[in-house]
C-alpha cells in the first residue's frame, strides 16, 4: 500500500518491520525502517500526513468497523544491528593489523 497507492518518493526506501495492535484494534504502533538516516524524519513526516488514508485503507482492506489511530514510529533495531556489524569490522581489522605488525 505504500508503494503502490501513495507514490510519495519520500516512502521509496521506506520498509514496515512490525506493528502493535491494542487488543481493541483501536490503536497500532507501525515500526519502520529507512535505508538511508537522513531519509527517516521526510519518511515519518510523509506517513504521518497520509495516516487518514492509510486508516482508512487499512480500515476497508480488513473489514474492521473502526478505523485503528495509527502511530508512526522509527525501527531503530536495523540501524543498531549494521552499527554492532560495523564495529566488529573495526575490531577484526584492527586485530589483523596488530598480527600483521606484531611480526
Amino acid at each position: 500500500m505504500l508503494l503502490r497507492d501513495l507514490k510519495d518518493p519520500r516512502l521509496a526506501m521506506v520498509t514496515v518491520t512490525h506493528a502493535e495492535v491494542s487488543r481493541d484494534l483501536k490503536h497500532a504502533r507501525v515500526f519502520v525502517s529507512v535505508i538511508e538516516p537522513e531519509r527517516e524524519e521526510p519518511a515519518l513526516t510523509a506517513l504521518r500526513s497520509a495516516t487518514g488514508y492509510i486508516r482508512g485503507e487499512f480500515t476497508r482492506r480488513a473489514h474492521l468497523r473502526v478505523a485503528p489511530e495509527i502511530d508512526f514510529r522509527p525501527d531503530k533495531g536495523i540501524a543498531h544491528g549494521a552499527r554492532i556489524f560495523e564495529l566488529l569490522k573495526e575490531i577484526e581489522a584492527e586485530s589483523h593489523t596488530d598480527i600483521s605488525g606484531a611480526s
